[in-house]
């Protein structure tokens, strides 16, 4: 699709629209098409700060119990967050021809348009491979603060490199330079401004702060990104930026993995390696040189309590972290990869995310037992909604309709839906407790 035809699509304009309140007016693609479309204007364009918050969610593991687990959030202003969805398309055209060209586009899957596929069916193709080329060794990797890490010059290199230029153009510059140097505006300091507690409540003004007060204010409130390195998650094009980043790191690693007829697959900052043989030696030598590649590229550091190491003999899963790495997680039992775990005999969704699903159900129940305690009569709607199959075939579904897509994925012989088969009895239960 040409920039022209994409910018007005039905696609592209419903994308843009967002209901939030920030330091411009809301607008969207079908309003400002001519702007951001524009290199002398963008090039010329004086990007707004973008608003950040933290997301705090808890994570429980029975060796670590609880955990408080932050999640640093950026939203762009909405004329900026058309700018970068429009450079996002410009870049993914030549992202997606250059993968194809190096041969990597089977191995680099995260947030690509042209692929129509999602976490199940890139699981899917691990695990098939896992089953299909035993024995072997898997190596499972998770990157530390992949987006809070990216090294600003290298960054800007390899954007020249997928341009074929060697120095930006000045639009194309001008955006960089607004993600990597790019300031934030605390949203708990927005609400003190403008004396509200909630999100939602500063979401029904049309803009945050007046031009008077953002011009007053924005000293004592902006902060500024101080490091060569970094850029926020959450921005349009911030996922996109993360891939080029790694286009000579995945090639590099694509060609030694297939010279050992193994496979190499990466989404965003998770990475699943499988090397067949049997012999420790060939798999050790495979794993540090593939390390070897990982460490060459700025600030790329691997997260060792997601580092895990495995062997597949053809009927069973080994860990052997030990083996390959003293710091590594020896822990997990199972091979988990974006979402799935593969036990060495059968593939399940993984059991954090069935807990997640009872527990929040639960949690809707309960407070549905204690309205009825205090004498109200509360519809069953949304909770049979979102929780059970009465919503998995409505709208846009629910968690079982994942459920249903994974196991028709998979297959017959995984049991996928075997954990939520009773899910209507438990929530009878629990709405009768």
């Amino acid at each position: 699709m040409s920039p022209s035809e994409w910018v007005h699509s039905d696609f592209a304009i419903r994308k843009s629209k967002r209901s939030y309140a920030h330091f411009d007016f809301r607008t969207d693609l079908s309003k400002c098409s001519d702007y951001i479309t524009s290199p002398e204007k963008v090039a010329t364009h004086a990007f707004y700060p973008f608003i950040h918050y933290t997301i705090e969610f808890e994570k429980y593991s029975k060796d670590k119990g609880k955990k408080i687990k932050k999640r640093e959030i950026c939203y762009a202003s909405h004329i900026d967050r058309c700018i970068y969805q429009y450079y996002n398309h410009l870049l993914d055209e030549m992202y997606i021809k250059r993968v194809h060209e190096i041969s990597i586009s089977d191995s680099v899957v995260a947030y690509r348009s042209d692929l129509k596929k999602n976490n199940i069916h890139f699981s899917h193709e691990a695990f098939s491979f896992i089953k299909k080329n035993a024995p072997c060794y898997i190596m499972i990797g998770d990157f530390t603060n992949f987006f809070d890490n990216l090294d600003h010059l290298y960054l800007k290199q390899q954007l020249c490199q997928l341009l074929g230029v060697c120095q930006l153009p000045d639009d194309y510059y001008a955006v960089y330079k607004s993600v990597t140097k790019y300031c934030k505006w605390d949203l708990n300091d927005l609400l003190t401004l403008n004396h509200l507690k909630s999100h939602e409540e500063l979401n029904k003004k049309d803009r945050v702060l007046s031009p008077y007060d953002f011009r007053k204010y924005k000293h004592a409130f902006l902060q500024k990104n101080p490091n060569a390195y970094g850029i926020p998650q959450g921005s349009p094009i911030s996922a996109l930026l993360a891939n080029v980043y790694m286009l000579d790191c995945d090639k590099a690693i694509v060609d030694y993995v297939s010279a050992l007829n193994g496979f190499y697959m990466r989404y965003s900052d998770d990475f699943c390696i499988i090397i067949p043989c049997e012999e420790k030696q060939i798999a050790t030598d495979a794993f540090s040189h593939i390390k070897s590649i990982l460490h060459g590229v700025k600030h790329l550091t691997l997260q060792p309590d997601k580092t895990q190491y495995f062997y597949y003999s053809g009927t069973s899963v080994e860990n052997v972290a030990t083996v390959f790495d003293s710091n590594s997680n020896g822990q997990n039992r199972y091979i988990n990869f974006l979402g799935f775990t593969f036990d060495g005999t059968h593939i399940h969704i993984r059991g954090k995310t069935i807990s997640k699903y009872y527990y929040r159900m639960g949690k809707k129940a309960r407070s549905i037992v204690l309205q009825r305690k205090a004498g109200h009569n509360p519809s069953l709607r949304n909770l049979y909604m979102l929780y059970s199959r009465k919503g998995a075939t409505s709208g846009r579904g629910n968690f079982l309709t994942y459920v249903n897509r994974a196991q028709c994925e998979f297959g017959v012989n995984e049991p996928i839906d075997q954990p939520v088969k009773n899910h209507m009895v438990k929530i009878r239960k629990r709405l009768n407790s």
